[in-house]
């Protein structure tokens, strides 16, 4: 009879056959996270980032080029094009946290990662601190129509407090938040449209004259002006991995809520001032009014609707900031998953399970911003920061398409007319940053320096490890008796502060730490990343020691 000897295998085998499981360990979870976000969430998504930006920019537009403003909000669109297109195309093959920052690090390298992360999150913030200012001279309409004194800008700090306490809580129903807030919205602005061909100085002759009497630069001004009201368009690419069938969802989503936009952005822009005669975006003192909507509304249907318009918009507004906040967040959180940031930036809240330094940071930015920065200001830097993302995101599919051979790019959905799509959006991009103004280079500038000297002060030291420490560990973690595995469960479940049957990185790093795993920051926090394939922030234990641990016979 045959003996049959049981060999270990070598180390080389072992790691060859742990590399080959891993590889396969992505796809397998993904394929298992649930996608419940159909078409018309990413639609929902898309338009609740985008339709604050309504409610405010049409009568400083209007201050740029007069009543022809409804051209400038489609030449926007049309620059904004080739960005959905590029972004969807970037989205369907790198479905990650992070959005346009995963895609600039991934193409570009860590520096210009680590610029374009902080431009993106000093961007999120802005056009959030934007909603914020801007719905306090909605408002000031409110109260002084009930009779109320309140201070504005303790209101808007409130709001603050308040939306960033909620983020840090955890919203784990946004879209059921944001949902009906938007279907709200939508509906009011389609109901003000529909009444404005009935008001007694509806004149559409007013802002056809006004697109064809300004001039190229005035149209150009303002279109780069009212960029920022389409910011949002892309947002939803960040979470692709929750998308069914998204190599068609995501992008017919973005397009279709871009189309929706637009359509709506310039119906908006063209009925309003043909409903409203003079220059009324100006008030008797000169200066340009804050609540377009407000003013439209009561053109259309007196006093008491225009009040129910500055409500629902003081209600888009703040749902708008409420994800603002998290969006924001999302991005210094996936930097230091990168580890271009310290580690304390993607620890998440034991309790709530929020990235809550991140959430923290950026309220407290959006605070300055609202303590300091004109609105105007705020929309211009927020116009200009979103330019120069959008120009370089259709700069990295040029770059991954013309290196498809060598970096394996073929992703699920390929964007038409390229590469002429993509040169129009760089081009146009291009010459509507130069009408921003001197604020929106000052703040490019800035994030730059910023960026660069983050990177080559802490990114550079702790960006740079290699996959080593994570083949190591593979090997040291692979097989382990019945005896170590019920040590090793013991230590994790020890570490397990929240009681969750999961670990954030702190938690994991001490976990190991226990168990005489002796590794660096850094390396720890690259093998925590590679565990947590969802990127949510903590790798639930039972899955961790199925993918990593095979247990042996004693």
């Amino acid at each position: 009879m045959e003996s049959v000897a049981t060999t270990r295998p070598n180390s080389a085998s072992i790691g060859a056959h742990v590399d080959s499981l891993l590889e396969k360990v992505p796809d397998r979870i993904k394929n298992t996270l649930a996608r419940t976000i159909g078409l018309s969430g990413v639609v929902i998504i898309s338009l609740s980032a985008m339709l604050p930006g309504i409610f405010i920019t049409p009568t400083f537009a209007a201050e740029i080029m007069g009543p022809g403003i409804w051209l400038a909000f489609l030449l926007a669109a049309s620059v904004v094009l080739p960005a959905a297109i590029s972004k969807s195309e970037l989205a369907s093959g790198m479905p990650s946290s992070g959005g346009s920052y995963v895609y600039m690090e991934r193409t570009y390298g860590p520096l210009i990662g680590t610029i374009s992360g902080l431009g993106l999150w000093t961007s999120f913030l802005l056009k959030s601190a934007f909603a914020l200012i801007g719905f306090s001279a909605y408002f000031v309409v409110v109260t002084t129509y009930f009779d109320i004194e309140m201070d504005i800008l303790i209101l808007s700090m409130s709001a603050l407090v308040l939306i960033t306490i909620v983020n840090i809580l955890g919203v784990k129903k946004v879209k059921a938040i944001q949902t009906p807030v938007v279907i709200t919205t939508v509906a009011l602005l389609l109901f003000i449209c529909a009444g404005a061909f009935f008001v007694d100085d509806f004149d559409a002759s007013r802002p056809i004259d006004g697109a064809l009497n300004a001039s190229v630069w005035s149209l150009a001004e303002a279109a780069a002006f009212v960029f920022v009201a389409y910011a949002g368009v892309t947002k939803v690419a960040a979470i692709g991995g929750e998308v069914k069938d998204p190599e068609k969802n995501l992008p017919a989503g973005i397009l279709l809520s871009l189309l929706i936009a637009t359509v709506l952005y310039s119906a908006i822009a063209f009925l309003m001032m043909a409903a409203i005669p003079g220059e009324w975006w100006l008030d008797s003192s000169g200066e340009v009014v804050e609540n377009p909507i407000f003013i439209f509304a009561e053109e259309v249907a007196g006093t008491k609707f225009g009040i129910f318009a500055a409500i629902v918009s003081v209600l888009t507004m703040i749902s708008m900031a409420l994800a603002g906040i998290l969006a924001s967040s999302r991005f210094l959180f996936a930097m230091s998953r990168d580890n271009l940031l310290p580690q304390a930036l993607e620890e998440v809240n034991v309790r709530f399970e929020t990235p809550h330094f991140p959430i923290l940071i950026t309220g407290v930015a959006m605070g300055l911003a609202i303590l300091f920065v004109p609105l105007a200001d705020v929309v211009k830097v927020a116009s200009g920061f979103k330019i120069m993302i959008f120009i370089m995101i259709n700069t990295c599919v040029v770059i991954l398409r013309q290196t498809s051979t060598e970096h394996d790019w073929n992703p699920s959905y390929k964007g038409p007319l390229y590469p002429y799509m993509q040169m129009w959006g760089v081009v146009a991009g291009a010459f509507l940053l130069t009408f921003i103004g001197q604020k929106a280079f000052i703040g490019g500038g800035v994030a730059i320096l910023v960026g660069s000297l983050t990177y080559y002060l802490y990114g550079i030291k702790h960006a740079s490890v290699s996959d080593t420490p994570l083949s190591t560990f593979k090997n040291q973690f692979k097989f382990a008796t019945k005896s170590e595995h019920e040590k090793r469960l013991s230590v994790f479940h020890a570490a397990d502060f929240g009681g969750k049957n999961h670990l954030t990185c702190r938690e994991f790093q001490n976990a190991l730490a226990a168990l005489g795993f002796n590794y660096t920051s850094d390396e720890s926090r690259t093998i925590f990343h590679n565990a947590d394939a969802d990127e949510n922030g903590f790798i639930d234990i039972d899955e961790f020691f199925n993918m990593f641990e095979v247990v042996e016979d004693e």
